[in-house]
């Protein structure tokens, strides 16, 4: 992949040229993502109302997530999912004037958000519209070997959820007008009513039972075949209604199209793949001593993060009873902390889509040790 390149402000960085540019499939230039953008006058296709589309962004686990990192005074920092900045705000803070942060994500309206909130910092920000799962080839484009601290934040954030345009929500006071989108990135062409239109039966079966882990999965996937023959299921509501007549999701607190909704979404955006790719990336890049921070909101995240860590921490594949390892491989990271950070009662009071954050964090190591 050519990550398309976004600079927040003129100046270079690490590479980066002093004229901003957005960087096409063909690599020539489309259009300028400069500091104009913050006044809403310049464009990534189409016009960036940063009034009418506020990007608010709460911080999850922050306090934890500055005294975990442990960004320090002239620190490198990647931030995964720099979302609407909230996280990089406060890292940048903490790094001071010769620290650095290169901030990936690829929604176009965070972006937007995040260059606002940060123009303060200059030249020592530099925002790239690509998907974490491109990580490495973002740190190849900008020349970057090493990183002392990286952050993924996996949450959705609120002003996803809350736009129904995005296709996130399943609530019942905007579910007729909530088309079934979930696409991160709006310039990827397959969208959840895409999905749950063409995908053959066997596949939205491995979906919800993957992803959502969804007890009845077999029985929704038959469901959406049946009806999308006689018609195309185009909003949540039309989703939402096939959730409660096929009968599944039900006897949990949340609601019955929780799992459906979060497994759609997963499977939009190859969010696993994604993940997978990128955690790699950022061991590969981190120094001895640098620290890695992702934060989950649901068991299926956590659990991979958990286990992706668990080996990097043990190095070794061989079988458990081959006498002298074969393999080679060698422990890469040590956890921080064992058990995950969870938010207190305080902040999930003050912010309550904080409560099913999970937060680990893991130090790389020498290859030696």
């Amino acid at each position: 992949m050519s990550p398309e390149h976004l600079q927040a402000v003129g100046g270079e960085f690490m590479g980066g040229t002093s004229c901003p540019r957005l960087i096409g499939a063909s690599g020539h230039p489309k259009t300028l993502f400069d500091s104009s953008m913050l006044r809403g006058r310049t464009t990534i296709g189409r016009r960036f109302d940063l009034v009418s589309h506020d990007f608010a962004h709460e911080p999850v686990l922050l306090d934890e997530v500055l005294a975990l990192l442990q960004p320090a005074p002239g620190a490198l920092v990647v931030d995964a999912t720099v979302g609407g900045a909230g996280h990089a705000e406060a890292i940048l803070e903490r790094i001071g004037p010769g620290g650095r942060l290169l901030g990936l994500d690829r929604d176009d309206e965070a972006l937007a958000a995040a260059s606002r909130r940060l123009a303060g910092f200059g030249e020592r920000v530099r925002l790239v519209r690509a998907s974490f799962g491109d990580l490495g080839a973002v740190l190849a484009a900008e020349a970057i070997t090493n990183v002392d601290a990286a952050l993924f934040d996996l949450g959705v954030s609120s002003r996803q959820i809350d736009a129904p345009e995005r296709g996130f929500r399943f609530s019942e006071d905007a579910g007729a007008e909530t088309l079934l989108d979930m696409r991160m990135d709006r310039r990827q062409s397959r969208t959840a009513a895409d999905l749950l239109a063409h995908a053959p039966v066997t596949e939205l079966e491995r979906i919800f039972r993957e992803y959502g882990e969804l007890p009845g999965a077999a029985r929704l996937a038959r469901a959406i075949v049946e009806r999308r023959a006689h018609a195309p299921l185009r909003t949540s509501a039309d989703l939402v209604a096939l959730v409660r007549e096929a009968r599944v999701g039900g006897g949990r607190k949340h609601h019955p199209a929780t799992l459906v909704f979060q497994a759609l979404r997963i499977a939009v955006n190859d969010e696993l793949a994604a993940l997978d790719a990128g955690l790699d990336a950022a061991i590969d890049a981190l120094r001895p001593g640098g620290r890695l921070a992702v934060i989950a909101y649901h068991s299926l995240e956590d659990r991979r993060v958990k286990r992706w860590m668990r080996a990097a921490e043990r190095g070794c594949v061989c079988p458990p009873r081959t006498p002298v390892c074969i393999c080679g491989r060698k422990p890469r990271l040590r956890a921080v902390v064992r058990r995950a950070v969870t938010p207190g009662e305080d902040e999930v009071r003050h912010n309550p889509r904080a409560r099913s954050a999970r937060l680990r964090v893991a130090e790389r190591i020498e290859a030696d040790q």
